[in-house]
């Protein structure tokens, strides 16, 4: 059956309004309050009807009991155990300065080869924005290392995370190769013994007038709880085996 329309009386073009919404019939409003009453008797009935059967019973499990082993478990060794690795002084799972080297300048620090939530923070270009992103994701502690060899630079850093949370370590990692792919004139590689580690090769420098060109390599990976960079700067091109070789051995480390 047709719901008849509700006829509108124009309104005078002096005083607009908007228009109101159109009202529903009464059959129509008849007929939806009685199919949503057929379906509450319809789940009533059948709660009754499965009320008066018996319960069926559940068949019995495939698998056997298991029993449960006796003994102790035995610990992991030192070798084994990545945890006790971490968990210990984190200086000590940074590459060693190389023979021949000095220790990094003032850009490093008189900091012990540590960095606090403040000094960390402070490496990037808004200090303020990061501080607040590195509470947020559980920024637990950093080592840091570098040397210098003639115009050559290098600086390694091991974030670690509480990763209470989630995988923050992943994330700073992915944050720090999302940069480094913006750089135009950029190669990029997989650090070998990785899953997603990269490493990069910008090769284009930086100018400014007065100072020799400054190029630049970094690599970003992560294991557990740590997230890796690598940085180095020359004043010549960076060849690929120097970033790889710096990467591959500092992951191995961990």
């Amino acid at each position: 059956m047709e719901v008849p329309e509700v006829l509108e009386i124009p309104v005078p073009a002096e005083a607009p309004e908007a228009p109101r919404p159109r009202r529903r019939g009464r059959t129509a409003l008849l007929i939806a309050a009685a199919a949503a009453l057929g379906t509450v008797v319809g789940t009533c009935t059948g709660f009754l009807v499965q009320a008066d059967r018996e319960p069926t019973r559940l068949p019995p499990l495939s698998q056997p009991a298991v029993k449960q082993a006796k003994g102790e478990v035995e610990p992991l060794s030192a070798a084994q155990d990545r945890r006790l690795k971490t968990d210990g002084d984190l200086r000590k799972l940074l590459l060693k300065k190389p023979a021949g080297a000095k220790k990094a300048g003032a850009w490093l620090g008189d900091n012990d080869g540590w960095m606090d939530l403040a000094s960390y923070a402070g490496a990037f270009d808004k200090p303020g924005g990061a501080f607040g992103d590195l509470v947020a994701e559980e920024f637990r502690r950093a080592a840091v290392t570098g040397w210098e060899t003639g115009d050559l630079s290098v600086s390694i850093r091991l974030v670690q995370y509480r990763q209470e949370e989630y995988l923050a370590a992943d994330d700073a990692a992915d944050d720090g190769q999302y940069w480094a792919d913006k750089e135009d004139s950029t190669d990029s590689w997989v650090v070998p013994g990785t899953e997603d580690g990269m490493a990069y090769v910008h090769r284009e420098p930086e100018t400014e007038p007065g100072y020799l060109p400054l190029y630049s390599a970094e690599a970003h990976a992560w294991r557990g709880d740590i997230a890796v960079e690598v940085w180095v700067y020359d004043s010549k091109p960076i060849t690929k085996k120097k970033i790889m070789d710096l990467a591959e051995r500092q992951m191995e480390r961990l």
